[in-house]
This record gives C-alpha cells, sequence and structure tokens, in this order.
C-alpha cells in the first residue's frame, strides 16, 4: 500500500477504506476469533484458581493452545477438502467457518457444566475441543481476508479484524468475569453456578460468528498458477503410473502431495536459506508477552486484585490501549515500513515486561497496575500490527490457508511450550526472577529482525535485478 499523501484531505479519504464491505466483515469475523483465546487460556485460568486448583495444574492448562501450534498440520484440508452438503450450500471458506464455529458453541457449552472439582480431565478434554475448533477457525479467516481483496485492502482489514479480535477479548475476559460476579450470591466466594451463567452467555454469543458466515459471499476461487498446474499434471501422471494401486489411495497420495507438500516446497522455493532465519523469528517473535499472558491472571488473583479491578483495569482499560497501539503500528508501518517497526516493537515489548517485576515488588496498587498495563498493552498492540503485516506479506495466496497457519502456528508452539513450566517456575523463584527472565528472551529476537531486515533487503535487489534483465532483453 502506497503511502497517503498529505493534506487532510487525502487523510480523510483514506479513512473510508475502513467502511468497504469486506473491512466491516473482517471485524466480526475479528469478534468470532478472538471471543474463544481467553476462555480457555486466562479466563479459565481465573476460574480454575478461584476453585482452588494448583498453580502448577493451570498452567499445565495452557498446553491445550498447543493446538494452534499445530494447526498447520490440519490446515491443508481447509485449503482443498469440500465438506458434504455444506461447501454446495456456502462454498469452500464458509462452510468450514460454519463447522468450526458450531462446534465452539457445543464445547463452550460443554465447558458450561464442567466441574473442575469434581472432573478436571473432562473440562481439560472440552478445553483441548474449544482450542481445536478455535484455531481451525482462525485458519480459515486469515485464508478468507487473504483471498477476498487486493493488497490495497489488507491493511484495513486486518485493521477492523484486530478491533473486533480485542473488543471480543474484553468481553470474554471482563464480561466473563463480570457475568460471574453478578451471578454470583457471594461475589467473594467461589460459585459453581456462576461460572455456568458465564460460560453460556460466552457460546450464545460465538452466534455473532455463525450468523456473519451465514451472510457473508464467499471469495471468488483462486485461479491456480503454472507452478501449481505442472505440479498437478504431476500428480495425474502419478496416478496413471500406479493404476494398479486401488483408486483410492493412488488419489489420497496425490492429494496429500499437492495439498501438504506444495505449499511447503514453495515456502522454500522463494526464500531459500533464508527460510531458517524468517521461521527462527517467527517462533520467537512473540515469545515475551505469550509466556507471560499465560500466568498473568494468576499473578494478578495472587497479587490480590479483585475480579472487578482486573475486569476495569485489565479486561476493558488494557485492551483499549491494545487497539491504540495497533492503530499507531498500523500507521507507523506506512510510514517507516514493516522491519523497522517489527525491530520497535519487539524492543518495546521485552523493556515493557520489566514492569511486571515492578508490579510484584509493590504488590496490590491500581495506580501502578493500570501504569503497567498501559505501556505494556501499547506495546503489544504496535508490534501485533507490524507483525501481522509481516507474515501476510510472506504468505502465497495459492496456498493462503496452509501457509499463513503455518506461520502462525511456528509463532506460537515454542512459546506456548516453554509457558507450561512457568507455574513450577514461579513456584520455585519467585514472580520478579520470572518477569525478569521472560523480559530477556526477547532481545535475541531484535538479532533476527536484522537479519531478517538483511534477507529481505538482497531478495528485493534479487528480483529488481531481474525485473530489468527480463525488461532489457524484451526491447533487443
Amino acid at each position: 500500500m502506497t503511502p497517503a499523501t498529505s493534506g487532510s484531505e487525502s487523510w480523510l479519504e483514506s479513512l473510508k477504506i475502513y467502511l468497504h464491505p469486506r473491512a466491516i466483515t473482517l471485524f466480526f469475523l475479528g469478534f468470532s476469533s478472538g471471543l474463544p483465546l481467553l476462555l480457555v487460556f486466562g479466563t479459565l485460568s481465573f476460574w480454575l484458581r478461584e476453585a482452588g486448583i494448583e498453580r502448577s495444574l493451570i498452567t499445565y492448562f495452557s498446553w491445550v493452545g498447543l493446538a494452534y501450534g499445530f494447526k498447520w498440520i490440519w490446515a491443508p484440508l481447509t485449503d482443498r477438502l469440500a465438506i458434504p452438503v455444506l461447501s454446495a450450500l456456502l462454498g469452500r471458506r464458509r462452510s468450514w467457518l460454519v463447522l468450526a464455529q458450531s462446534m465452539l458453541m457445543v464445547s463452550l457449552g460443554g465447558l458450561a457444566f464442567s466441574d473442575p472439582l469434581n472432573n478436571l480431565e473432562l473440562m481439560a478434554l472440552l478445553a483441548l475441543v474449544v482450542a481445536f475448533s478455535s484455531a481451525t477457525q482462525d485458519i480459515v479467516i486469515d485464508a478468507y481476508r487473504i483471498e477476498s481483496a487486493g493488497e490495497r485492502l489488507q491493511a484495513a482489514m486486518a485493521a477492523t479484524y484486530m478491533a473486533g479480535y480485542r473488543i471480543a477479548m474484553i468481553v470474554a475476559g471482563a464480561g466473563a468475569l463480570a457475568v460471574a460476579a453478578w451471578a454470583s450470591p457471594t461475589p467473594d466466594a467461589y460459585n459453581m453456578e456462576a461460572w455456568k451463567t458465564a460460560y453460556l452467555t460466552m457460546a450464545a454469543l460465538m452466534g455473532v460468528g455463525l450468523i456473519t458466515s451465514l451472510i457473508i459471499s464467499e471469495p471468488a476461487a483462486v485461479e491456480m498458477d503454472q507452478d501449481t498446474l505442472q505440479q498437478q499434471q504431476k500428480i495425474i501422471s502419478f496416478t496413471e503410473r500406479y493404476g494398479h494401486l486401488p483408486g483410492g489411495i493412488s488419489r489420497f497420495m496425490g492429494w496429500l502431495y499437492i495439498a501438504i507438500f506444495c505449499p511447503f516446497r514453495d515456502f522454500i522455493r522463494r526464500y531459500g536459506m533464508q527460510a531458517i532465519i524468517i521461521l527462527a523469528l517467527i517462533s520467537t517473535y512473540r515469545i515475551s508477552d505469550v509466556i507471560l499472558g499465560i500466568i498473568a491472571n494468576v499473578f494478578y488473583v495472587d497479587m490480590g486484585f479483585t475480579k472487578e479491578e482486573i475486569s476495569k483495569i485489565i479486561k476493558v482499560y488494557g485492551v483499549v490501549m491494545t487497539i491504540v497501539g495497533a492503530g499507531i503500528g498500523g500507521i507507523l508501518v506506512n510510514r517507516f515500513g514493516v522491519m523497522k517497526i517489527l525491530f520497535t516493537g519487539a524492543l518495546m515489548v521485552a523493556l515493557t515486561n520489566l514492569l511486571f517485576a515492578w508490579l510484584a515488588t509493590v504488590g496490590n496498587d491500581t495506580l501502578v497496575l493500570t501504569i503497567v498495563i498501559s505501556l505494556d498493552n501499547l506495546s503489544g498492540g504496535i508490534a501485533t500490527a507490524a507483525f501481522v503485516a509481516y507474515l501476510s506479506s510472506l504468505t502465497n495466496i495459492q496456498y493462503s490457508a496452509t501457509q499463513y497457519a503455518l506461520f502462525s502456528s511456528v509463532m506460537l508452539l515454542f512459546p506456548k511450550f516453554l509457558g507450561g513450566f512457568s507455574g513450577g517456575f514461579v513456584d520455585s523463584f519467585g514472580y520478579i526472577w520470572f518477569f525478569s527472565g521472560v523480559a530477556l528472551l526477547g532481545l535475541p529476537v531484535l538479532g533476527l529482525v536484522i537479519l531478517a531486515a538483511k534477507a529481505k533487503e538482497k531478495s528485493e535487489a534479487l528480483k529488481t535485478e531481474t525485473v530489468q534483465d527480463t525488461e532489457k532483453s524484451s526491447t533487443t
């Protein structure tokens, strides 16, 4: 996207892009995507802690988030597999959205009727189903965003998606806690029925995404490029060569080749050895805030903050600051480029994590909590805006669901795994050492951003030389 020209009129004209139907659609899909996340992480951990579950067991629950880390495994299904009846009625992307959102409503309803004191294993299983369904929904929404509009609309769609996503996090965080507090006859004591009411309310709100998926239009089918057509011809040759095998087996092997092997082959072919640097950056860029986020709600409870204070300061005000940060990040990326803001965001996230160590020394102080949340969420919003833009630039539209799922999975896999040990680390060393260590984990990311920026410059220079050589050869 080209930067906006100077003058108030050009800035006002540029704002009209947010009224485009696709941008509005991504707001509601963003809400549907953001709602389940806290319900199996932050809000669920608050529920479990209030019920008296041990810290180490609560942080082990974060491993259900590995479903987000492995979603690239089944992402090819959404690219290539049609759902019986639904796909014929709704199209490829919308049918997968409706299926994932229906599963979310059912599994969240199941969580509402679960009792952590009597059947913690069932609750863990249902949380895994929620995470799996949510990850599937994210795969399809990302693909829908990339396929449904050109480059000019991508930034606006990402911005409205993030706004809807963050508002949903307010609802799933502050909203769920507020409903639980309202439904409890004794707000300061644990009450199972109150949490049932809260989670049934959240399950009903998933209807926002379901209704959106039913009324939006299906994006136009992506035409295969020359490379993909050549790969398809190889599959035809393969099935003919092994025609003696049962037809189902030969066709399945061919499908696996084009659905799974080709997207990864395309990424390696385009980036070569630079792919190692890119994947290393993706897998560690959000390591500081992801690990911190896993135990954050447990930390707030241990510091003595009430549900009302957490709802107002962290779940509402903090999310608003994240949206503001994302808006600032979008402007900065447009003016200074992705890589510079990617570096700035990573540095800010690492430094602001140290503020939590300060809060751990101060204890129950709402003013200090407000300052920490303001700066941390503002920096997180800036970093996220730059990171989404960076990931989108790496994706080939021919394999949008599979490749974007790979990138977003790699982004969460390593941090979520390490985060599972955070409760044990805090038990052994305390919160101050934990937050200091998490901040240090973010520093190597800065070096990877520098290496990735240099690799990107070389790649763009090579593309420019190739174009120039092609133009010269065509004129001679």
